[in-house]
C-alpha cells in the first residue's frame, strides 16, 4: 500500500501552490458563508488564516487519496465556530466606536503631589550606597526575591537580606515625612 503524502509535502511542491490557491478561495468561503457565526468581514479573514494553520498542524492526518478542499471546509466551519464562540464570551468593542471621552481612554497626568513623591523615592534612592542601591532596584524594579538576588556571583543568601535591610532602613528614615499626615493646624 502506498504510503499516503501531505498535500504539503516536499514531494508535492509544485502542487501546493495551485491546491493552496484553489483552496483558499474554498476555505475562506466557507468562513464567511456563516453569517450566523463571523459576520465581520475581518474575523472571517482570521479564520481562513487560523484553519491553514490547523491545516498545516494536521496535515499528517490527512489522507492524500481524498479531496482536499471538503477536509479544508470542515476545519474553516470548525474554526469559524469556535471563534464565534470566543467572540461571545469576550465581546469587544471597536476603538472607532469608543467616544473621545471615554473613561476607559481617557488618563490624566500624574499629580503635581505624586510627581513630587516619586522624585523623592528616585533622590533617597541614588543616595544609597552602590551596593545598597542595586538590591533594592533589583528587588523592587525588577521583581526579584531575595534568593533570585543571591544567585548573583559572591553573593550570599544573608548578605542580600542584611543589605535589604539596611537599604529600607535608610529609605524609611529620609523618606519618613512623606508618610506622616499633615495636621491642621
Amino acid at each position: 500500500m502506498p504510503e499516503s503524502t501531505s498535500p504539503w509535502s516536499s514531494d508535492s511542491a509544485p502542487a501546493t501552490k495551485t491546491q493552496y490557491v484553489r483552496c483558499t478561495a474554498t476555505t475562506a468561503a466557507s468562513c464567511s458563508r456563516w453569517p450566523c457565526v463571523l459576520d465581520d468581514r475581518h474575523l472571517a479573514e482570521d479564520a481562513t488564516q487560523q484553519a491553514f494553520l490547523r491545516a498545516w498542524r494536521a496535515a499528517s492526518t490527512f489522507d492524500a487519496d481524498k479531496d482536499l478542499a471538503p477536509w479544508l471546509a470542515t476545519i474553516a466551519r470548525r474554526v469559524a465556530i469556535d471563534m464565534q464562540r470566543s467572540n461571545a464570551r469576550r465581546p469587544a468593542t471597536s476603538l472607532e466606536v469608543a467616544g473621545p471621552d471615554e473613561p476607559a481612554l481617557i488618563s490624566g497626568p500624574p499629580s503635581a503631589e505624586a510627581i513630587w513623591e516619586t522624585w523623592q523615592v528616585r533622590a533617597a534612592i541614588d543616595s544609597l550606597q552602590p551596593e545598597e542601591r542595586e538590591i533594592v532596584r533589583l528587588q523592587h524594579l525588577a521583581g526579584h526575591s531575595h534568593s533570585e538576588i543571591a544567585q548573583q556571583p559572591g553573593l550570599a543568601l544573608g548578605t542580600v537580606k542584611s543589605r535589604s535591610h539596611r537599604a529600607h532602613q535608610h529609605l524609611a528614615n529620609r523618606l519618613q515625612h512623606p508618610r506622616k499626615p499633615i495636621e491642621d493646624g
